[in-house]
């Protein structure tokens, strides 16, 4: 094996050096290992594809679909997620302009980064939320202004919004927001996002609205932000949560052509075009599978209630979640543990996994996060084990 050589070894990326992998991950390759562990931590559907869709996937193969694709991705694919979005969220875009299929959604996190940032550049982040958002932003030279919204129900508010502004708001490009959540499973409603829009309306800020989870909502139907600010959204959204098909890589960016001109450079740069197979599966999906998700979405809101439920018994203060597949429970203040060493132990001694609370940015400190996107049978185990070491954390301090 080879080892680097040492006149090279200096040679580097002074952006890329200082960033940790994802802390998500690493915690959970940490506790991976553990014997007889109960894994409460990826946010991966135990659901399998549709059988229609892989049969699409199998048929592109079969057809010999094996050359290049059209960048931006193949017409029928982007022509289906125009016909979605237009239905499901009655928002507009033009299939050849205006959408960029990606290798999921977090490239088009990443590209859509990519294409308005320079160095120096700030972007608000509302936290708790998902960690890579943060990351691409340092990789990429900005700077990521983390707003704390464990106050106001993990939402970010038009007031707080204005403060922020009028701290930050100079050198700010855009703002992320995350919903239903990822790791709070909160969902805005139509009247939050106007109010949230008019804030941001006609100021030199974009909003990179990442609705991977809109398929999956327990309440109110799901609102695109792109529906009450249409001009200064970029929409991130995918089939991976929706779909069950996380491997398959796909995701897609709905903005206007002047945005969507640049990111495709970006895109195309970087990737080429996702593979032959994922988009024919992708495109038969949104086509005749809108119905996939009804299902699926029964079934976590099962699972959601009887988490919900549990854990507040056990004296953990939990949000019921409207969306998503994850809650995010506070860990009692008389234990006084922080969040890492809380999610260690419980690792350790309790054979349960979950993900410490400030995995997802600063705000996170104090919660951990569990994900329902497993069995019932590990949920309802990894309760009882939950219960367990809450006990015997109780009997230290009585």
């Amino acid at each position: 094996m080879p080892e680097l050589s040492k006149s090279v070894a200096s040679i580097e990326n002074k952006l890329v050096k200082p960033i940790e992998d994802d802390k998500i991950l690493m915690f959970n390759s940490d506790i991976a290992g553990i014997p007889g562990i109960v894994k409460l931590t990826l946010g991966e559907p135990d659901f399998n594809v549709p059988e229609h869709v892989k049969d699409a996937a199998v048929k592109s193969i079969e057809d010999n679909e094996s050359h290049y694709t059209p960048q931006k991705g193949i017409p029928g694919l982007r022509k289906a997620i125009s016909n979605y979005l237009a239905t499901d969220y009655d928002v507009k875009y033009d299939p050849d302009t205006e959408v960029i299929v990606t290798i999921g959604a977090t490239e088009a996190i990443y590209t859509s980064l990519y294409t308005i940032l320079n160095p120096g550049d700030k972007v608000i982040v509302p936290t708790p939320t998902f960690s890579i958002y943060m990351d691409d932003i340092a990789i990429l030279g900005g700077q990521a202004v983390e707003v704390d919204t464990s106050k106001d129900d993990f939402k970010i508010t038009p007031d707080r919004l204005k403060e922020v502004l009028a701290n930050e708001g100079k050198g700010a490009k855009a703002m992320i927001i995350n919903y239903p959540g990822n790791p709070t499973g909160v969902v805005y409603t139509k009247a939050e996002l106007e109010a949230l829009a008019d804030v941001i309306r006609d100021t030199p800020l974009l909003v990179i609205s990442d609705e991977i989870y809109s398929q999956l909502v327990y309440g109110e139907k799901h609102t695109s932000f792109a529906k009450v600010l249409p001009g200064q959204t970029i929409l991130i959204n995918g089939l991976s949560k929706s779909h069950a098909m996380i491997g398959y890589r796909i995701g897609y960016i709905a903005a206007p052509k002047g945005f969507v001109d640049e990111a495709a450079k970006v895109h195309s740069f970087t990737v080429t075009c996702p593979s032959n197979p994922a988009q024919y599966a992708a495109q038969e999906a949104l086509e005749n599978g809108l119905d996939d998700p009804i299902e699926m979405r029964k079934v976590y809101q099962k699972r959601r209630d009887y988490i919900v439920e549990q854990l507040n018994n056990l004296g953990y203060d939990t949000v019921e979640p409207d969306g998503a597949f994850y809650v995010f429970p506070k860990i009692p203040a008389k234990f006084n543990l922080s969040s890492e060493t809380f999610c260690r132990r419980l690792a350790k001694e309790a054979l349960v996994g979950v993900v410490p609370g400030d995995a997802f940015g600063d705000a996170g400190e104090g919660y951990f996060g569990i994900s329902y996107a497993t069995s019932m049978d590990d949920i309802k185990e990894g309760i009882s084990r939950l219960a367990k070491f809450t006990d015997s954390l109780l009997e230290t301090i009585d």
